[in-house]
């Protein structure tokens, strides 16, 4: 028995915008959208994608989840991402190597 990695699923209040801005800001491809769902992947064929699902109420309590990206130019991406909408946030890290930006719409994402 083997197991794939199809997808990781992110609630989202609107995941039809959620999900074309991380389409925009990883270059991916939408592979099917519909009135609740928003899926992308890398290319329409690659695993995992990203799968963004309506849910009625807003986030009230700390992502479980975050991802976790390693830029070859790490201030060049901070920086595109910004200008794309993302924020930095501020979740007590001190000085370190990475960098915590939010999406325009949800949690936290180290970078």
């Amino acid at each position: 028995m083997t197991l794939e990695w199809e997808q990781v699923i992110v609630h989202a209040v609107d995941p039809a915008a959620l999900g074309q801005w991380w389409a925009e800001a990883l270059g991916w491809v939408v592979v099917h959208t519909s009135d609740d769902e928003f899926e992308i992947r890398p290319a329409p064929d690659r695993l995992p994608g990203l799968d963004f699902v309506r849910v009625d109420e807003a986030r009230t309590a700390k992502s479980r989840l975050h991802l976790d990206f390693r830029p070859d130019d790490q201030e060049a991406e901070v920086a595109r991402l910004l200008a794309h909408g993302a924020r930095r946030v501020d979740i007590g890290q001190g000085e370190q190597s990475w960098v915590v930006l939010a999406d325009p719409n949800t949690s936290d994402y180290q970078f």
